[in-house]
């Protein structure tokens, strides 16, 4: 079962739209969902958590409607946005003790084990939270519920480079499990590459692609070429490219370069910004 389709999404907005999206994400794999500021990635995700209405197109969580079983499936959901918005005046420890009367499938016990892993104080209030303390504790809650499905909006911002990387060991743990999944956006392109299974790239309400990672890596190479030389690739096979006085960078599909030609890795975070500089 796929754990999150979402078909023909549209929501526009005076002066945005989202324009027929369509993902689907397997279980037992992790999505990175990647854009610049305003691309679509919140609005996205508040369309799979129905917190606002869409304009046309049909989301499906866990084989479930998003709009007629959402109260259903919330057990299965775990949600960390970029407002984690607990009550200032609370301690971790009072918003375990809140939880386990919201979630029946509350772990008391995996919450505890999710604060001292993150070294996240228990009873210090979380307006005296740090942005990353903040983000820590939401996804220690939404880890802590038997969620099969985690729903991530940034949830990598405002950590140091030391516990983002024990956080993303934490997701690939979770989705080892095959009945679990993630989906996760982030400006920081590096840490969806390490973790991630397949990549959605949104630019300006479009999608611009989604496919796997591995995929994707062993389609598209960079090349570094002449004016000329690049006139010999199909300009189809061009996803994006850079020129300097020094010649033309090129994102290329690497089945349609001339043979001889040098071509190099791309990552993932080139492949986007080459696209979107094409896109311009």
């Amino acid at each position: 079962m796929n754990a999150l389709e979402i078909k023909d999404l549209c929501k526009s907005y005076n002066d945005f739209t989202l324009d027929h999206i369509n993902i689907t994400l397997p279980s037992g794999c992790i999505m990175g969902l990647i854009g610049e500021n305003g691309a679509g990635k919140s609005t996205t995700i508040k369309l799979i958590l129905d917190m606002i209405s869409r304009d046309g197109g049909s989301i499906t969580i866990l084989g479930k409607d998003n709009k007629k079983d959402l109260r259903l499936t919330k057990e299965d959901i775990g949600v960390v946005l970029d407002d984690v918005g607990f009550s200032e005046c609370l301690t971790a420890k009072q918003v375990g003790n809140i939880m386990k009367y919201t979630f029946k499938n509350w772990d008391s016990a995996v919450f505890k084990e999710y604060l001292n892993k993150l070294s996240i104080p228990e009873n210090k209030k979380f307006k005296d939270f740090s942005r990353g303390m903040k983000m820590k504790l939401g996804i220690a809650v939404a880890l802590s519920h038997n969620a099969k499905l985690l729903i991530l909006d940034e949830a990598t911002s405002g950590l140091d480079p030391v516990v983002r990387d024990k956080v993303i060991d934490i997701f690939s743990e979770f989705t080892r499990d095959e009945s679990h999944a993630v989906l996760i956006s982030s400006h920081i392109v590096s840490d969806l590459e390490k973790i991630c299974d397949y990549i959605a790239f949104l630019h300006k309400g479009r999608l611009l692609l989604c496919e796997e990672k591995d995929i994707l890596k062993e389609r598209y190479g960079i090349i570094h070429c002449t004016a000329g030389e690049l006139k010999n690739i199909q300009p189809k096979a061009i996803m994006g490219k850079k020129e300097s006085p020094y010649g033309i960078q090129a994102i290329v599909e690497r089945s349609c370069i001339p043979r001889g030609m040098s071509i190099r890795p791309a990552d993932i975070e080139q492949l986007f910004i080459f696209m979107v500089k094409e896109d311009k």
